[in-house]
């Protein structure tokens, strides 16, 4: 388990079912039992399966899962990816908070892999960012890596990257890079944002390692790239759609970072079915 998901799933279970399941424990008696399984509802790149399970098992630890399919697979509509077996209250009571963690986690790694397949053979790395779900970082980039994609760092505490906040508020470039670099592990990078090519070059001068080249169209991307002829690593960032990355996939770009990955992917489609057992 990756850190802090038993954590997660508890707060997600006290959410939904801090106080029991009213319908199910007044419908079934103690011996009601079923069987269901959780199938896909469309094409999908699965996520989240060993949560899901996990899920189960905290509700009700005679739950029996099985995963008939891996996170990372490629995943037809109509699959089954988990069967589930056991009292029927105890599987309705984990139902939607099981759903809720694979339909996420797979809507990510979903859109990962176009992202993915639409740099392929470009040589660029498509990154994730920080703009997660507050308390789902790590689940979530593990989504990305399930789908295909990279990750780009997980905290602030990870590597040095000066955006213009940093250098409007240290007066420049060149001295919020100087402080940085006094401070920083000797084996960190220096990546510093440019917006324009006033700032790029003056990050090169400042002697940053990466230059994050922001809310640039590819020609200027490919501009910026030109000047920098090599001398840092290249980041192309902000609104980079699956559409236009092969136009910002540029020789010289080393990494593409993609925010939408986490923020904005659409929850998968996933559903449960619950066939009692006679």
């Amino acid at each position: 388990m990756l850190p802090r998901t038993e954590l997660l799933i508890d707060l997600a279970l006290e959410e939904d079912a801090g106080l029991g399941d009213l319908t199910s424990r007044a419908i079934f008696p103690a011996g009601h039992r079923s069987r269901a399984y959780v199938e896909a509802g469309h094409d999908l790149v699965l996520c989240g399966i060993e949560v899901a399970a996990r899920v189960f098992a905290r509700v009700d630890s005679s739950l029996v899962t099985k995963a008939t399919a891996r996170d990372g697979d490629r995943v037809r509509r109509g699959r089954r990816v988990l069967s589930v077996s056991g009292p029927t209250a105890s599987i309705l009571t984990a139902e939607r908070t099981a759903l809720n963690f694979i339909q996420r986690l797979s809507g990510i790694a979903t859109l990962s892999r176009r992202f993915a397949d639409a740099a392929a053979g470009t040589g660029v790395r498509v990154v994730d960012t920080r703009k997660t779900t507050p308390g789902f970082r790590a689940l979530e980039k593990y989504a990305v890596r399930c789908g295909g994609c990279h990750n780009h760092r997980s905290s602030l505490g990870e590597h040095v990257l000066i955006k213009d906040n940093h250098i409007a508020a240290a007066g420049s470039l060149a001295r919020a890079v100087a402080r940085a670099r006094e401070a920083a592990p000797h084996l960190a990078r220096i990546e510093v944002e440019a917006k324009t090519p006033s700032e790029v070059r003056e990050a090169l001068r400042s002697g940053a390692e990466v230059i994050l080249l922001d809310n640039m169209t590819p020609k200027q991307v490919a501009a910026a790239v030109a000047v920098i002829g090599g001398r840092a690593l290249v980041e192309v960032s902000g609104g980079v759609r699956l559409e236009t990355l092969p136009d910002y996939a540029l020789p010289g770009v080393s990494v593409i970072s993609i925010g939408a990955l986490t923020h904005s992917a659409p929850a998968a489609d996933l559903s449960l079915t619950l066939v009692r057992r006679r």
